[in-house]
């Protein structure tokens, strides 16, 4: 609740505004214009900008217009000439009935500012109804002795038009026996009665037909007629009486039908026939559509049809007593109808405003009228609209209403209202009205878009295919349309030497990233750069994220021998003493792999060995170590070969060979290799082999070229034979040089070489040619070599 101290300036202000509003009103009394009724469509009434004292212009700037108390469409406000014209004709009997005078009320309505200045339109009558008879035919029975003056009631005509064009006289057909007289009751209206001038004598004329006219006052005047049968009868000298002269009664206008309203009564001191008296409703004020049932036998009066005080608040009967002789007597029913709370409030819409932007302040939404056709209590209202919403009813001038909002609406918090508005009457039981008015909230672009983390992290596997999808960032806006729409991008790396352009892209409209380029972790694990979020409101609101890509290895290098090198060169010899216990390291095999994790633990194993369980090598670090203890026995150069293996899937190798020579001690100085001896041996004999050969190659080129001048020459051809070379017989060798065929030799040689560990120089000895096996035309083998 809010504090009582903040509370009571806020009612002393709209106090204080509708005082100022009465004051205004007071000081512009209502005006009055007239119009005849059945005008013409489209007919002047009256210049309303000049009456308010407006210009034409300043009507349609403040959406000036006419609102009547029952919504009807009678008057229209032209905008552009600031005239009041009829929007259809007006039929002042249907508009008003009897009632005189018959008087619009209407309102004019002016917005930006607010205000409202009331009028009337009186409807003035013309004689567009003739007078008419209840009834073709009237049949009076008068005693023939009936003295000279006596007066006979009939029943007067009716006219819907008033005043002057109303029935004004009555006159009959010219007769010897009567005269009709005009009277006038209390309310005005005016009845006929039949006065007896001359004696009547049934023996002489049974009946009389007369004609009465009734004559209004219009211009030209109208009238109506109804013939008169008079039957003349036997004596009956006393006319029946009524014990009241005037009925006056009450009625609610919720009664039943069939409801008692009031029962007359009327007696005749004749007896028999001339005694029996019957009860009939001489006149009605509203004979059309007359509610009331007369019993004639006892004179009860009931209802037949529902009362509605909205409609008609009150009736005017009047009640004939006859009796069996002719005679008879009148009195009348005046019936008030109660007002009861039969109907509900009703509200119409002047203006209404939706959707609303939001962050807008205080903002009218709608204007409305709130009214009660009921009367007194019944017909006061209380309005109000539901409560937890950020509206609030201003009350305007009478019985207008201003929806307004409270403050600032937020679209992403609630984008629509349903704002219920409650009238209710202050009647018994009390009546309510519920009016609902759905308000929509615009979106404005106030929320930038936020994505759904603040940092990703993306894995990727080396080696990918370029255009690869590696993941996806997401961002929303709570905004709606245009500005909820997001698009992403790539922003400037923060380290200038990141080449992000060609590492990844972004597909703007869903954020997928992907790698543009096959990746190698080898090279580069992980890099990070920042995607932005842009909507496309105005102005636009973007966001960013960090994005962070972890390159994950594959197993795509292959375990790389450090030691022993292997380059090619002739290989470096490890020397065992033959004294070494089991265990004794030999050597330590080093690999390294360019992978990472598992892909990179590294697993030795011993592939081959010259003599098998001699050596062994450890399988996590690579060390070789003697098995057992050497013997004499044991060979003194020995070769092995050492599987080098990792971790990954599928596994990767590599291997190495180690050459291993078996000394009785490190303290001899003459360690060469067992083949040094041969191999000068071998030099001299390839020197001759060399000599050899290019005299072979030599002859045969010199005897091409004789055989190609002689097929010139003689046009025949000749083949030239070709001999084999016998492969020489020697030890195996131990590293094989391949020297392709070039200039003057015809075919590839390989020559084993070695470099002697104890030698001051690094020359190579060429040892014995080692000749491949001729290969076939079709195809070809790897070459054999002898041991």
């Amino acid at each position: 609740m809010e504090p009582t101290g903040e509370r009571f300036p806020e009612q002393r202000q709209v106090l204080i505004l509708l005082l100022l509003l009465e004051v205004a009103l007071a000081g512009w009394e209502p005006r009055r214009y007239s119009v005849m009724e059945e005008t013409e469509r489209g007919s002047f009434v009256a210049n309303l900008a000049s009456d308010l004292g407006l210009g034409v212009g300043e009507l349609a700037e403040r959406g000036a217009r006419v609102v009547s108390e029952d919504n009807e469409q009678g008057l229209q406000l032209d905008l552009q000439t600031g005239q009041l014209i009829l929007n259809e004709k007006l039929d002042r009997e249907k508009l008003c009935g009897p009632t005189e005078p018959c008087i619009m009320h209407f309102q004019v309505l002016l917005k930006k500012p607010l205000e409202i200045f009331r009028a009337e339109l009186l409807v003035r009558d013309i004689n567009d109804h003739s007078p008419e008879f209840p009834e073709r035919e009237m049949t009076l029975k008068i005693p023939e002795t009936s003295s000279l003056g006596t007066v006979f009631p009939l029943k007067k005509a009716r006219d819907l038009d008033v005043g002057s064009n109303n029935v004004q006289n009555y006159n009959i057909s010219p007769n010897s026996h009567f005269h009709v007289s005009t009277r006038t009751q209390g309310d005005g209206r005016k009845y006929p009665e039949l006065v007896l001038d001359t004696e009547l004598d049934r023996e002489e004329q049974a009946e009389l037909r007369l004609t009465l006219t009734a004559v209004d006052g219009g211009s030209p005047p109208r009238s109506g007629t109804v013939q008169i049968l008079i039957l003349v009868l036997d004596v009956n000298d006393n006319a029946p009486e009524f014990a009241q002269a005037l009925y006056e009664v009450q009625v609610s206008e919720n009664s039943p039908i069939g409801s008692l309203v009031v029962k007359v009564s009327a007696r005749d001191l004749d007896t028999g026939p001339n005694g029996e008296i019957s009860y009939s409703i001489s006149y009605s004020s509203q004979e059309i559509n007359e509610p009331f049932e007369l019993s004639s036998l006892s004179g009860e009066i009931r209802l037949i049809k529902k009362l509605d005080f909205e409609t008609i608040s009150s009736y005017d009967l009047d009640i004939e007593a006859s009796d069996g002789g002719g005679l008879s007597g009148k009195c009348s029913v005046s019936v008030k109808v109660l007002d009861v709370n039969d109907n509900f409030p009703e509200l119409s819409i002047s203006s209404l405003t939706s959707p609303i932007p939001e962050n807008s302040p205080e903002t009218e939404v709608a204007l409305f009228r709130i009214r009660d056709r009921d009367s007194g209590e019944n017909g006061k209202m209380i309005c109000s609209i539901q409560d937890g919403v950020p509206f609030k009813l201003k009350q305007s001038v009478e019985n207008f209403y201003r929806l307004v909002t409270e403050g600032a609406l937020d679209r992403e918090n609630k984008a629509q209202y349903n704002i219920t508005i409650t009238i209710t009457d202050l009647g018994t039981p009390r009546l309510k009205t519920e009016h609902s008015i759905t308000v929509l909230v615009s979106d404005v672009n106030d929320n930038a878009p936020a994505f759904t983390q603040t940092s990703y992290t993306l894995f990727v596997r080396e080696n990918n295919s370029p255009a690869l999808y590696i993941g996806s960032v997401s961002a929303t806006d709570r905004d709606s349309g245009t500005n909820s729409q997001v698009t992403y991008s790539l922003l400037p790396p923060q380290d200038p030497h990141l080449p992000l352009a060609s590492l990844v892209s972004i597909n703007t409209d869903n954020g997928h990233l992907f790698a543009l380029r096959s990746l190698d972790y080898e090279t580069l694990q992980e890099f990070e750069f920042r995607v932005g979020a842009t909507d496309r409101g105005s102005p636009e609101l973007s966001s960013e994220a960090l994005v962070r890509v972890l390159v994950l290895d594959a197993n795509d290098n292959s375990p790389f021998v450090l030691y022993p090198l292997q380059n090619g060169s002739a290989p470096c010899t490890e020397l065992v003493p033959r004294a070494a216990e089991p265990g004794y390291l030999v050597t330590k095999v080093v690999a390294v792999d360019g992978d990472s994790g598992q892909n990179a633990w590294l697993s030795y194993q011993l592939l081959k060995a010259t003599e098998p369980g001699l050596f062994r090598v450890w399988a996590h670090n690579g060390e070789v170590r003697t098995a057992r203890l050497l013997s004499e026995r044991d060979a003194a150069k020995h070769r092995l070969v050492v599987l080098v293996k990792d971790n990954g899937e599928p596994p990767r190798s590599a291997t190495t060979t180690l050459h291993l020579l078996l000394v009785d001690g490190f303290s001899q100085p003459y360690l060469p290799l067992p083949e040094a001896a041969p191999a000068q041996a071998q030099a001299d004999s390839l020197t001759v082999y060399l000599v050899v050969a290019l005299a072979s190659v030599s002859s045969l080129f010199l005897l091409s070229v004789l055989l190609f001048v002689a097929v010139r020459l003689c046009r025949r051809s000749r083949a030239a034979s070709v001999g084999r070379c016998s492969v020489p017989e020697g030890p195996f060798p131990g590293h094989l040089v391949d020297v392709s065929g070039t200039g003057t030799l015809s075919q590839s040689y390989q020559y084993e070489v070695c470099l002697t560990g104890g030698s001051e120089s690094n020359d190579f000895k060429f040892l014995k040619p080692i000749l491949p096996n001729i290969l076939s035309q079709d195809s070809r083998r790897k070459p054999e070599f002898l041991e």
